[in-house]
């Protein structure tokens, strides 16, 4: 059975990746799992400079959910340059780079030094950072930055360039279009939602900045939708990552459209998880004489769905 994905010449050995900043930069967790049965890690955000994010409390449970508001805290590009590279080059899975940024230019200089690197296969672009030159905006919500920053990044590598959307927007579909248009190679879909939770005894937020990014299982409705309304939009490959806690939340993200999954907040509950569900996946795929998950993707019988689509794009 053919788990494999192949994505702009970079072949991945399954389809089953670990979310960005749910996993750290994969050598924290080397020692819990066996890294070589990934498909790939999205690793910690990087930006040019080391980020303290922000103060705490910045991390809160919700009924099957999360709320977090780390701030994109990092170790910076360079110091994962010198330090994280050496370590992740024993490990036989992929390795692609997420970016944050606070502008364009930021963008771009990370990426052109983590792009001579052969140890990094591709690159995830994190467009939900607040825009500082436009007053903190974020770029993700903007159609025209996303469409410049993926024109500005193409330019500047051949490897893999993933997109990863936020999910806070009207119609994603046009965020995608916009990203396929100026080269992306595919996107991510969904960030996480803008969420809030507040203590009730004392009346005020359980997070320092008042929301943050609501994920896990209580997202998975809206990450499927987002899912399913993006691939009716583009031809470029969907990573779908939202609520993923089972093989079987898997298979439905394929059904809807994604051509791979991005597993995250079920991470901290079992650093296991994204093999468990790749074992299950194959387990699936053989006991429904499936030769190749791709014969997954888009699958989903629906007679309404030409209306549904048409009322969202």
């Amino acid at each position: 059975m053919n788990e494999s994905f192949l994505l702009k010449g970079v072949r991945f050995q399954n389809r089953v990746f670990v979310a960005s900043g749910t996993f750290g930069y994969g050598d924290e967790v080397a020692g819990l799992v066996d890294l070589s049965k990934f498909g790939g890690i999205m690793t910690k955000s990087l930006s040019l400079k080391p980020r303290d994010g922000n103060p705490p409390p910045r991390i809160t449970e919700t009924p099957s959910g999360m709320l977090n508001s780390i701030g994109l805290a990092n170790i910076g590009v360079r110091k994962f340059i010198d330090e994280k590279i050496p370590l992740l080059r024993t490990h036989r899975c992929g390795i692609v780079a997420n970016i944050a940024a606070s502008s364009v230019e930021e963008y771009c200089s990370v990426l052109e030094l983590l792009d001579p690197h052969k140890r990094v296969d591709g690159f995830e672009i994190n467009v939900s950072c607040p825009n500082v030159k436009e007053g903190g905006l974020s770029f993700g919500t903007d159609v025209k930055m996303v469409s410049r920053i993926t024109r500005e990044l193409r330019k500047r590598t051949k490897k893999p360039l993933i997109v990863k959307l936020t999910p806070n927007v009207t119609h994603i579909s046009e965020f995608a279009r916009a990203a396929e248009a100026e080269g992306a190679d595919a996107v991510s879909v969904i960030n996480t939602l803008i969420g809030m939770a507040i203590n009730i005894k004392s009346r005020k937020p359980k997070l320092s900045t008042v929301t943050g990014g609501l994920s896990g299982p209580a997202i998975k409705p809206i990450a499927l939708a987002k899912v399913f309304e993006a691939f009716n939009a583009v031809k470029i490959p969907i990573f779908g990552i939202g609520g993923i806690a089972t093989w079987e939340d898997a298979i439905e993200f394929f059904l809807v459209g994604a051509s791979a999954v991005q597993v995250g907040t079920i991470n901290f509950v079992n650093p296991g998880a994204s093999i468990d569900i790749a074992e299950g996946i194959a387990r699936y795929c053989a006991e429904n004489s499936i030769d190749d998950i791709a014969k997954l993707v888009g699958a989903m019988k629906a007679d309404t769905a030409v209306s549904v689509i048409q009322s969202w794009l």
